[in-house]
């Protein structure tokens, strides 16, 4: 059966029982519709946004779709300027929208966080124009934050609106102390792919541990552990100066070192913050699986609402539109639920009372 495009007739009254109940205040607060001239309400500028950022109409024809149904009478030129200045509106809609997803897996104590950003570049692109650093629910495959940043805004914890109770699970890129450090200020936990080139990790006598030498421990089924401290660099360090001396670490972070083998025999360290009596070594290399839900959900996203076809690299509406296409991910998932967690790790490892 052909999917209906949730901007249509067919879709958007159940769509509008999604929005916001403020939708029009926040319009005038940020300035996306101050004055109704030629738009109507803010519910009509919406469905004009998430027409143009989703289909495959231009501004003008947008203009004139909206027209032939009654919806606006504006022009293409305005309407390019209301999605310009709707900017802000629709961060902060999109914002609203993924509060109502912020259920999360949960253990004892803890909320399950993915965490990742993917590249979208406009045509003729020659690197990074803009990253989307989004968390995922692993059980449901939804996202729930979303981040928009230029090229300057790296892959880190530190991007995410991370909260007191989240266990946040991230790739190797994610492994490092600051990162892990700013997860913790907020008396959250990760679960994280070691990256020894990114990160140092120490004994209980704050002295550098070779993890080198610890890869014949790991059995070839089952996990091997290690407590560790993760020494975090001092406030005033930047990459690239001289290597800085662990007796000026600003902060010293106690974490377990989980190790585990894939079916090919390649060695795997995990590092996490969250105690051993809340999740077993068994376990932490269970939910590591998960994390290639975020994977899933980017390649969802990219197909679905194909993220990667940014109409311009950096003009004035290229936020605007990206912005316009997440809500409308967000919108669809509300409409459609996901299917649940999917993750290949080789093998099956059982630990008990995972949920328990």
């Amino acid at each position: 059966m052909k999917s209906k495009p949730i901007y249509g007739d067919d879709e958007w009254r159940y769509v509008e029982t999604l929005l916001p109940h403020d939708l029009e205040a926040i319009a005038r607060e940020t300035g996306a519709l101050v004055r109704c001239r030629n738009v109507p309400s803010a519910v009509a500028l919406l469905r004009m946004a998430l027409a143009y950022a989703i289909s495959d109409l231009s501004l003008k024809d947008v203009a004139a779709w909206a027209g032939s149904l009654g919806i606006a009478e504006i022009t293409g030129p305005g309407l390019f300027y209301r999605i310009r200045e709707a900017e802000a509106w629709l961060q902060r809609i999109l914002a609203l929208t993924l509060e109502k997803e912020l259920s999360g897996a949960t253990l004892p104590g803890l909320r399950m966080r993915i965490v990742d950003a993917t590249v979208i570049n406009g045509p003729g692109a020659s690197g990074v124009e803009w990253r989307a650093h989004l968390i995922v629910d692993p059980l449901t495959g939804k996202f729930n934050s979303v981040l928009l940043t230029d090229c300057h805004g790296g892959e880190s914890f530190r991007q995410h609106p991370v909260k007191a109770g989240d266990l946040v699970l991230g790739d190797r890129i994610y492994a490092t102390a600051r990162g892990i450090y700013a997860v913790r200020l907020k008396e959250a936990h990760v679960l994280v792919r070691l990256s020894p080139q990114s990160i140092r990790i120490c004994d209980g006598e704050r002295q550098i541990l070779d993890i080198g030498r610890k890869e014949a421990d790991i059995p070839a089924v089952g996990p091997v552990e290690i407590e560790v401290l993760v020494p975090v660099p001092p406030q005033d360090y930047r990459n690239g100066d001289t290597p800085w001396k662990l007796k000026k670490a600003q902060a010293w972070i106690p974490a377990r070192l989980i190790g585990g083998r894939t079916r090919s025999g390649e060695a795997i360290w995990l590092l996490t913050t969250a105690p051993g009596v809340d999740i077993k070594p068994e376990t932490v290399l269970v939910l590591y699986r998960l994390r290639w839900q975020i994977e899933l959900a980017f390649k969802r996203l990219k197909s679905l609402l194909h993220l990667d076809t940014l109409p311009s690299r950096q003009g004035p509406t290229a936020k605007s539109w990206m912005l316009a296409r997440f809500l409308a991910a967000a919108l669809a998932q509300e409409l459609v639920e996901p299917s649940g967690a999917l993750s290949p790790w080789g093998y099956e490892i059982r630990p008990t009372g995972l949920y328990a």
